[in-house]
């Protein structure tokens, strides 16, 4: 069973201007090109992220000030406005004195980035609440949620039941609330992610001798992410970077590889051997939606997701069109929804005809 251990940052940052309105900035990802998200999360004396920003029209040229507290020493965080981009902007942090890490700046300066369809302010105990068991790297602002199901308990019984558990790491960025607005799906763009898989973990899912189960959809889609890098690094093994973007998997040559799973991970481990790497490092911008064929994955717990998203879309290439049935029979039942909600455990269909 696979697991993402990435963390939840305390991404929301709350600014007084001068005159005393607020500015809420809202940290998605490092704006520069990072080797790891650990050396993100260490820069001292400042980071430029890229970041929503609530009412930004109303934050001209004021360098925003913020006074906050660490381990008794008192802190002045800055935050400048650098430039528009997209529907995010450009924001350079920097703090006194600097020689304080940014993975402390934004955990003391920070709220915990709740999704905004839960309308409350955020409470103490959404610090802990909203963590996995198993969140070990900094760089989310949302939850895996599928594995807030999962407790220490259920986890200690794996071995009794012959499940052995593996960890990816993706960084599950604000593009997972973006929802599908567009009339088609050709005109919607899917954030990327920076996802992290170690050697071992390529090598484990490698010697899996069964089933492989994801909890949640960011695991799954990191799994079939490492399927079509390592076909990737089998048609040029000397590539120097591997990514994955939105409609690649759909398109010639990708579409009509005949590389089998083993093949594939054989491959990108033979890749990182070639190039020195423990770690993958890298992004991935992959869609699942009906048509798309499941290349790793056999299993899938996820939550149940609201109408519109991309996540919904996922779940319908699983299962195919019986997706409805399943959604009608939560409702009927009055399931939870969304983030703090029930989960459900899905037999993919890796051989379903979603035109059907």
């Amino acid at each position: 069973m696979l697991f993402n251990n990435t963390k939840v940052i305390n991404a929301r940052i709350l600014f007084k201007k001068e005159s005393g309105g607020s500015i809420e900035i809202f940290c998605l990802e490092p704006r520069n090109h990072v080797q790891s998200y650990h050396t993100a999360m260490e820069q001292v004396q400042g980071a430029t992220w890229k970041c929503f920003v609530g009412n930004a029209a109303k934050w001209k040229n004021e360098i925003l000030k913020k006074e906050i507290e660490i381990e008794g020493k008192n802190i002045t965080l800055f935050a400048e406005l650098l430039q528009k981009e997209g529907d995010a902007y450009i924001i350079k942090f920097s703090w006194q004195p600097p020689e304080i890490h940014f993975a402390a700046i934004i955990e003391n300066a920070g709220l915990v980035p709740l999704p905004p369809y839960i309308k409350r302010k955020t409470e103490l105990e959404d610090k802990s609440r909203y963590q996995t068991i198993f969140a070990r790297n900094q760089g989310s602002v949302a939850a895996p949620t599928a594995s807030l199901h999962f407790t220490t308990s259920i986890v200690s019984a794996f071995p009794r039941k012959k499940i052995k558990s593996s960890f990816v790491t993706l960084h599950v960025g604000a593009g997972t609330f973006k929802p599908v607005k567009s009339n088609t799906l050709e005109t919607h763009e899917m954030h990327a992610e920076y996802l992290d898989v170690d050697r071992q973990t390529i090598e484990e899912l490698l010697a899996a001798p069964g089933d492989i189960a994801v909890a949640g959809t960011t695991s799954l889609r990191t799994l079939e992410t490492l399927y079509w890098l390592g076909v990737k690094a089998a048609d040029d093994l000397h590539t120097s970077e591997l990514e994955l973007h939105q409609w690649e998997v759909y398109e010639a040559p990708l579409v009509n590889t005949k590389i089998s799973a083993r093949q594939s991970l054989q491959s990108l481990l033979q890749w990182m051997v070639l190039h020195n790497k423990n770690n993958l490092f890298t992004q991935t911008q992959l869609l699942i939606a009906p048509g798309y064929q499941f290349r790793l994955a056999t299993i899938l717990i996820t939550n149940f997701h609201q109408p519109q998203s991309t996540l919904l879309l996922l779940v319908a290439a699983a299962v195919g069109p019986v997706w409805k049935d399943l959604y009608q029979y939560a409702l009927d039942h009055n399931f939870r929804f969304l983030s703090y909600g029930d989960a459900n455990l899905i037999f993919i269909d890796t051989k379903i005809n979603n035109d059907d």
